[in-house]
């Protein structure tokens, strides 16, 4: 499975190359440009001629879905490269497109990131190979992320609605609750972290993903993106609803000090000294495969709410397959993500732990029935499902996510060593992506 948010925690920066610059902007003539329309007697022709293609990817369970493409179309060679988790692709994808050389023919790019390439040129709009009719095809927070500069510029691979894991074993030794509202959330918070002082609700050091994903929940929609207009308004209501309350962990010293995805971090979580995880749908493989001796001890839950008797959740993680602009062979690209995303490859890509976006796998009754040993044969499925279907409409990320997430750490993460407040922070790091965004040609509103 693959593991979303460790990208955001790769300080890496990631020039945006704005399109108002032109940097890197493919060249239609050599490189077959965004296509006219491709029928499926095309996309068919082109399995049959077969060749060979470059995907770019980081996510494990596309090496099946590789074999499995190759098997039933032998004449097509895929070439699955590890090019780097995250940011470090998304600069190896940059330097390529830049220098007009070795650009793959596919490429994993998250969510958060897709809205950067798109502006850049970089990527292909799919419209023209019907990739728009796709949208009943997919779950709503996926489709709406790959839908971005008003085209469609990848296909969504899985998704990360929010929930809240917990340790069961340790809510039971303490007596806690399992929350389902954020306050209640701060009292287990204190209630535990009293009952045993090694103990904590959960780990924050400062992480851009999770701090998006949880203004995202709360209401806020700080990010207002048309083309090369972007709003920024970190000092909105959802916004200042989330720091409120997440300043009151940080005060209080309810907060783990450790990285997320470090070794301490994972001993954390095998230990019970971490008692949950509010994270993607896509952490129960990361569990069962880096917590193995707290099997099970975990369980999964709604995620809690700013507002008791609520039911909205929001995203965190999840990536797209997208095919680069100077891509050389794109409809057989596409051939193989549609295979990837929509056809047999997203059952197997379930079957081996993705969380799909797709509507087929997700409400398939083997899928939403399957019992979990590690959490104790609780169907977890069945509360991730109901978290994707109350994803909060309307979010935007920045144009220049990318970068913004890069320097988290350098103004909000000073929050967490008590050197600003949460809210603060937040409004330091407003003031450095609007100058970067200056600087890149945008028109910050």
């Amino acid at each position: 499975m693959a593991l979303p948010r460790r990208a955001l925690l790769v300080s890496a920066a990631l020039s945006v190359c704005l399109l108002v610059t032109g940097c890197g902007a493919g060249d239609d003539r050599d490189s077959g440009g965004s296509p006219g329309a491709v029928s499926d007697a095309d996309i068919e022709a082109a399995l049959a001629a077969g060749g060979r293609i470059t995907v770019w990817a980081w996510e494990p369970t596309l090496k099946q879905v590789v074999a499995d493409f190759q098997d039933r179309y032998p004449n097509v060679t895929v070439d699955l490269v590890n090019a780097g988790t995250g940011n470090d692709q998304y600069t190896a994808l940059q330097n390529a497109v830049t220098a007009r050389s070795g650009v793959p023919d596919v490429a994993q790019v998250e969510y958060y990131a897709l809205p950067q390439f798109v502006l850049s040129k970089a990527l292909t709009d799919l419209t023209g190979y019907g990739a728009d009719k796709l949208e009943a095809t997919f779950t709503p927070g996926p489709w709406t992320a790959v839908r971005s500069g008003g085209g469609v510029h990848g296909l969504p691979m899985d998704s990360g609605p929010m929930a809240l894991f917990y340790n069961k074993e340790v809510f039971d030794k303490h007596g806690l609750r399992v929350p389902t509202t954020w306050d209640e959330y701060v009292t287990e918070a204190e209630k535990l972290h009293r009952a045993d002082p090694n103990a904590y609700i959960t780990s924050d050091t400062g992480d851009a993903g999770f701090a998006t994903s949880m203004i995202w929940q709360a209401g806020g929609r700080p990010y207002r993106v048309d083309g090369t207009s972007v709003g920024i308004d970190l000092a909105d209501q959802g916004t200042r609803t989330f720091t409120a309350t997440w300043q009151r962990l940080i005060d209080g010293k309810l907060l783990a000090p450790i990285v997320g995805w470090s070794d301490a971090w994972y001993k954390g979580l095998s230990d019970g000294t971490i008692a949950t995880l509010v994270i993607g749908a896509w952490m129960p493989a990361n569990l069962e495969s880096g917590v193995q001796a707290a099997s099970g001890k975990w369980r999964v839950a709604p995620m809690p709410q700013w507002e008791a008797g609520g039911s909205v959740t929001a995203e965190n993680g999840g990536s797209s397959l997208a095919i680069p602009e100077q891509g050389a062979n794109k409809t057989l690209a596409y051939a193989f993500l549609r295979y990837a995303t929509v056809a047999e490859g997203a059952q197997t890509r379930t079957d081996r732990g993705a969380f799909p976006a797709t509507t087929a796998q997700l409400n398939a009754p083997q899928f939403l029935d399957k019992e979990f040993p590690y959490f104790g044969g609780q169907q977890v499925n069945q509360v991730l499902a109901e978290s994707a279907a109350r994803v909060s409409p309307g979010w935007s990320y920045l144009p220049f996510q990318v970068y913004a997430n890069s320097v988290f750490g350098d103004t909000v993460g000073r929050a967490y060593q008590g050197g600003t407040t949460l809210q603060d922070g937040l409004l330091a790091w407003q003031d450095v992506s609007v100058t970067y965004g200056r600087d890149q040609g945008f028109t910050i509103r």
